[in-house]
């Protein structure tokens, strides 16, 4: 497969280095003058750094493409891959030229941090082709990427892809600036600033504290699962109507109905104890470089 990377800032070089190490051409495209060696630069780096990459950096470098312009780029491709600036009549110019001149077939996506679908695709003629991919930096390394789009297959379409080149592609069901993964980032950095700020803990304190408390248990079960194994045989209902009373009762009810659904109760001590064995190896691994810093 033939895949056009169009922007090649630090999203862009990951998301070249990634496809490369996952067998594919990669065509990319960037009006920055050193953009052939920052390629090379980039891929050199990052490929060792590929989840489950053994091969060899310089047989990665022979299947790059670089081309002089968007519609080079995305000529004959099977998909698009934008990682341009975050400047929204931009997008909207970018992605009206890329539906032009890219196969009728082919797959166009963003990386956009902050903008909607909606929003960027207003000057294509069939805005349903654009989906969002918003990867969490790096992409060459994190494994997730949030999918944002108007046509259910074009979604769909995307979510196979990216599980080709070994993400975990989330499905965000509405559009909301910012996406899900930076929206919670988002609040978490806030609080932290005004814990430093109120002088409660300093910088190094309050990382240690994160990277010693939820940093672990989020990595292995996420917040609602965390919560509902911490509430016994009870579950997220017995968490919340006992240590949750800021939360209104009818969305308590919806949130454990949803709970006892997806992590039915009845599985909870095998999910703990998984959770527990993946948890004792994250601060292993923590302990043994400890001297990182």
């Amino acid at each position: 497969m033939t895949v056009a990377v169009v922007g090649a800032g630090t999203i862009g070089l990951s998301w070249t280095t990634l496809m490369l190490a996952k067998g594919h051409t990669v065509r990319v495209t960037d009006p920055r003058p050193d953009l052939a060696q920052a390629v090379r630069d980039a891929v050199r780096e990052f490929a060792p750094t590929v989840p489950g990459f053994t091969g060899d950096v310089e047989e990665l470098l022979s299947r790059v493409e670089i081309v002089g312009s968007v519609e080079q780029a995305v000529d004959g491709v099977q998909a698009v891959q934008e990682n341009g600036p975050e400047r929204l009549e931009f997008k909207q110019d970018l992605f009206a030229t890329i539906e032009k001149a890219a196969p009728a077939d082919a797959l166009i996506l963003s990386s956009t941090s902050g903008l909607t679908p909606s929003s960027m695709s207003s000057k294509m003629a069939d805005p349903a082709r654009l989906v969002v991919g918003h990867p969490f930096n790096p992409p060459h390394l994190i494994p997730l990427v949030e999918l944002v789009g108007a046509s259910a297959d074009e979604v769909a379409r995307a979510k196979e892809f990216y599980l080709s080149l070994g993400k975990v592609p989330v499905v965000v069901h509405q559009e909301v600036r910012g996406h899900v993964a930076n929206r919670l980032q988002r609040v978490l950095f806030e609080e932290c600033v005004n814990l430093v700020e109120q002088g409660v803990v300093s910088m190094t304190e309050l990382d240690d504290i994160v990277t010693n408390s939820v940093g672990v248990r989020w990595a292995t079960v996420g917040p609602f699962l965390a919560f509902h194994l911490g509430g016994g045989p009870g579950g997220l209902r017995h968490m919340m109507s006992h240590l949750m009373p800021y939360i209104p009762v009818d969305v308590q009810a919806r949130l454990a109905d949803q709970a006892e659904t997806v992590y039915p109760l009845a599985d909870n001590e095998k999910r703990a104890a998984e959770r527990d064995r993946q948890q004792l190896e994250i601060i292993a691994l923590k302990e043994r470089d400890d001297d990182v810093r």
